[in-house]
C-alpha cells in the first residue's frame, strides 16, 4: 500500500503491518476481543506502539489470553507478572486483568459470547464512519459512552469511552480509516 495513502498514524513497521492487516478488521472470536480489550486497558498513558511491540510477551505471560486461567491468578503469579520485563509493569493494570478475566466469564455466560454482547452496541455490524483527516476522527462516542458504562457496570476495570473507543476502532466495531486509506474501502465490505 502506498504510504502517502494510507492512515498518518502508524510509522514504524510493526504499527504499518497492524494498521495494514488488522486494525479496523471486523473481530468476532472472544479470545481475540478478550485480548484486544486487555492491551487497550494497558495502553492507557503509553502509546499503541509500546504495546504492539510487548504483544507477544503479552500472550506469553498472560496464558494466550486464556481467561479461565487468568481468572484463577495467584498473588505469586500477579508478583512473577509484577517482575516480568517484556509487559508493563503496572500492578492496577495487572489486577484489571485478573478482575476483567471474570467479568468476562460472567458476560459469555451471560450472553451466549462476548462478541454478541459487545456487537450488540453496534447493531451487529460496523458503523462506517467517513473522517477525511485525522481531525475528522472523535476520542468518543454515544456508542463507546454506552458501552463502557456498561462495562463498568458489569465491574470490568480501564474501559473508559476513550479506550473502548478505542477498542470499538480496533476491533472492526467502528471503521475509522481515512477516507483515501485503501484500507476504509476495505474493511467497509467486511462484517
Amino acid at each position: 500500500m502506498k504510504s502517502s495513502a494510507r492512515c498518518p498514524w502508524p510509522k514504524s513497521a510493526l504499527d504499518i503491518s497492524y494498521h495494514d492487516h488488522e486494525w479496523g478488521v471486523p473481530l468476532h472470536d472472544d479470545r481475540a476481543l478478550f485480548e484486544l480489550l486487555i492491551l487497550e486497558g494497558a495502553q492507557a498513558g503509553l502509546s499503541w506502539s509500546t504495546i504492539l511491540n510487548k504483544r507477544e510477551n503479552y500472550r506469553r505471560a498472560f496464558d494466550g489470553f486464556d481467561a479461565v486461567k487468568i481468572s484463577r491468578y495467584t498473588d505469586r503469579k500477579v508478583a512473577a507478572l509484577l517482575a516480568d520485563a517484556g509487559i508493563v509493569r503496572n500492578r492496577l493494570k495487572i489486577a484489571a486483568t485478573i478482575t476483567n478475566a471474570r467479568a468476562f466469564l460472567a458476560v459469555q455466560k451471560e450472553f451466549g459470547s462476548f462478541d454478541r454482547y459487545l456487537w450488540g452496541f453496534v447493531g451487529g455490524k460496523p458503523i462506517v464512519n467517513r473522517p477525511r483527516t485525522p481531525k475528522d476522527v472523535p476520542a468518543r462516542t454515544p456508542e463507546s459512552d454506552a458501552l463502557s458504562k456498561d462495562l463498568l457496570k458489569r465491574g470490568f476495570k480501564f474501559v473508559g469511552s476513550t479506550i473502548i473507543y478505542a477498542f470499538m476502532q480496533a476491533s472492526g466495531m467502528v471503521n475509522d480509516h481515512l477516507v483515501t486509506c485503501p484500507r476504509h474501502a476495505a474493511c467497509a465490505k467486511l462484517r
